[in-house]
C-alpha cells in the first residue's frame, strides 16, 4: 500500500509538478517549497556577520539600532523579488516561515541577536490585512521565533493609518508618509525588552523608522532590525 501511494504521488507530481517559487524549476523529491540550487544559490548578505553592514547604515543619525540584517539582495527583475512575489502576492505564507527559520539560523551566530526577547513584524493596516488575508512579516517572525526562542508579539505595535504606496516616492516623502501612522497600544509590555522589528523587505528604511520611533519611546527598551531583502 505504502509504495502504490508513493508511486501515485510520483505520477501526480509529473502532472502537476510543484514549482519553486524563485526560479520556477520543478521540485524534486526531498525539496521543499524552495529548490535545492536556489536554497544555496540565491544572493545571501552573510549581514549577520557584519555589524557594519549596509541596513545598519540605514539607521545611522535616525534611531538607535543594536544590530540590523537582511537574509538576502533584493534586485529587480531577480529570483529573490520572484519568491517574494509568490509569498506576498499569491498566498505563500509557508515561505515566509521557511525563510524565518533560515535567517534565525543566521541569527543564532550573533551574540547580539541572540540576546532577543520579543520580535515585533511590521504591521499592516487592518484594511490591508483583509485583503492579502495575512501579514507577510508576521509569517517570517513565526519562522524567526522558532530558531531564535523568541516570542512573537503580533498586536502590540498598530498601523493606525492607511498610507499610500510608497514605491515612487523620494526617502523624505516616505518618511512623511509614515508620520504618525504607527502606536504601541501595550508599551509596559516592551519596557527593558530586547525587540527584534521585521519587515519583508527594506529600501530606504522609512517604514521601519517610524516603528522604531514608536517603540524606542519606550523605557529601557533595545531595538534590533531584520528582514528578508535589502532592495539594493
Amino acid at each position: 500500500m505504502k509504495l502504490l501511494r508513493a508511486y501515485l504521488a510520483d505520477f501526480i507530481a509529473l502532472l502537476f509538478p510543484e514549482l519553486c517559487p524563485a526560479c520556477q524549476a520543478s521540485l524534486v523529491a526531498n525539496e521543499r517549497i524552495i529548490c535545492s540550487d536556489c536554497t544555496y544559490n540565491l544572493p545571501y548578505t552573510n549581514f549577520h556577520l557584519k555589524a557594519d553592514n549596509i541596513v545598519a547604515q540605514q539607521f545611522y543619525g535616525k534611531i538607535n539600532v543594536e544590530a540590523a540584517y537582511a537574509l538576502y539582495y533584493f534586485t529587480k527583475g531577480g529570483k529573490v523579488q520572484s519568491l517574494m512575489h509568490h509569498f506576498k502576492y499569491m498566498g505563500m505564507r509557508q515561505i515566509g516561515n521557511l525563510l524565518g527559520n533560515m535567517a534565525g539560523t543566521q541569527l543564532t551566530e550573533s551574540p547580539v541577536f541572540n540576546t532577543v526577547d520579543l520580535i515585533i513584524p511590521v504591521p499592516l493596516h487592518k484594511s490591508r490585512l483583509k485583503e492579502r488575508g495575512y501579514n507577510q512579516s508576521t509569517c517570517f517572525a513565526n519562522g524567526l521565533a522558532q530558531k531564535l526562542a523568541a516570542v512573537v508579539e503580533d498586536n502590540n505595535l498598530q498601523r493606525v493609518v492607511a498610507t499610500a504606496t510608497q514605491t515612487h516616492k523620494s526617502r523624505f516623502a516616505r518618511f512623511e508618509n509614515m508620520q504618525d501612522v504607527f502606536v504601541v497600544k501595550q508599551p509596559e509590555r516592551l519596557v527593558n525588552k530586547h525587540v527584534l522589528l521585521v519587515d519583508d523587505i527594506v529600501t530606504t528604511g522609512s517604514t521601519l523608522e517610524a516603528c522604531g520611533i514608536e517603540l524606542l519611546k519606550i523605557p529601557g527598551l533595545k531595538l534590533s532590525i531584520a528582514t528578508i531583502a535589502y532592495a539594493q
